[in-house]
């Protein structure tokens, strides 16, 4: 191949812009020119005024000075219109004309699904796994993860601090929609007493139990560690019921969050429980040294699948090393939930 893409889609995570910088090193190490697609999907269907708004011929100096930087150079983004067939047509029509023959695609299982269907219109895909939620079963670790994880440890050690200093518990949402392991691992590297994530149904009145349990055997410092999308597996009916119960005024359904939780659980046990909400600190850290080994690797490799005429590729990390496999069988695979560390956390 002469020519290849790069573009990063979905959330952005740490470790992408290292990722971009090892495509960039590898491709000029061969000869290949290399074109950033910007936003994602979005910019494979060239709607901007310029062209150099949808895809432009990145410069190795400058691509250098990324790698070490959070967040993603080329922008992400999602893409619905991506969706529709006419327009992954037209896409693959603007990536022929910008003489694209493989794209180096970085993101999640969304970003995957993209590229498959690409690598069906005759243009080969590589991805590499930018997302920090830790959610595709075919790999130990996805790129951006570490770093997340590492943010939360630092920042629920702080809160630990300050709860000990004030003899009160205390909440925080970590990211994580529709898997648990963001929050799982940081609260086993912290101590944190109680865990909540979308995997295992849950309660209200389980939590409260337990930090009564905690509080009365002198724990005045608890840390309930709650993965974002947690809420989709609590019983809602137990807002309506304790709200009511103390004539709390809320939009159950459209208003579940850590705030609320806190609430109930003062009003529940009695203890001063404060609520943090660490947000999108945890995507926009500078990577960790294993997430940027893990970049530097990926992007040498899907280079090289490309430049030997192996698309419809995935990478990822298997018993420490990196390695490739199709994508649709990284697709089937099944993420499995690591019960025992959860029941651990929730028990000791």
């Amino acid at each position: 191949m002469r020519r290849i893409g790069v573009l990063t889609s979905g959330g952005d995570s740490p470790g992408m812009n290292a990722a971009v910088a090892a495509v960039a090193k590898t491709a000029r190490y061969y000869g290949m020119s290399l074109i950033g697609i910007k936003r994602g999907y979005n910019g494979t269907l060239c709607r901007s005024n310029s062209i150099a708004d949808d895809m432009v011929e990145l410069d190795l100096d400058t691509i250098l000075d990324i790698a070490d930087q959070p967040g993603t150079f080329l922008r992400t983004a999602r893409c619905l219109d991506f969706l529709k067939p006419e327009m992954r047509a037209h896409a693959v029509n603007n990536i022929h004309e910008m003489g694209i023959e493989g794209i180096v695609v970085i993101g999640g299982d969304g970003s995957y699904h993209g590229a498959m269907e690409l690598c069906e219109l005759g243009v080969p895909c590589v991805g590499i796994p930018g997302t920090i939620d830790n959610d595709l079963a075919y790999t130990e670790m996805t790129l951006g993860y570490d770093t997340a994880l590492n943010s939360c440890a630092d920042d629920i050690r702080a809160i630990r601090a300050t709860s000990r200093s004030h003899d009160r518990p205390g909440i925080v949402e970590v990211m994580g929609r529709h898997c648990g392991d963001i929050a799982l691992k940081a609260a086993a590297a912290t101590g944190a007493e109680i865990c909540v994530v979308p995997e295992v149904p849950w309660s209200i009145q389980e939590v409260s139990d337990r930090l009564c349990r905690l509080y009365d055997a002198g724990n005045h410092r608890a840390t309930i560690v709650v993965a974002e999308g947690a809420w989709d597996s609590m019983q809602h009916f137990e807002w309506q019921k304790y709200l009511i119960e103390h004539n709390e005024r809320a939009h159950v359904d459209s208003t579940i969050s850590t705030n609320y939780l806190a609430k109930v659980l003062r009003l529940k046990t009695k203890t001063e429980v404060r609520p943090t909400v660490l947000g999108y600190t945890q995507r926009g850290r500078q990577p960790s040294a294993y997430d940027s080994w893990f970049a530097f690797e990926a992007g040498n490799l899907a280079v090289n699948l490309l430049r030997n005429g192996i698309g419809n590729q995935v990478i990822g990390i298997k018993d420490g090393r990196v390695y490739y496999m199709p994508i649709v069988m990284a697709l089937r695979q099944k993420r499995e939930f690591n019960l025992g560390l959860y029941n651990m956390i929730n028990s000791l």
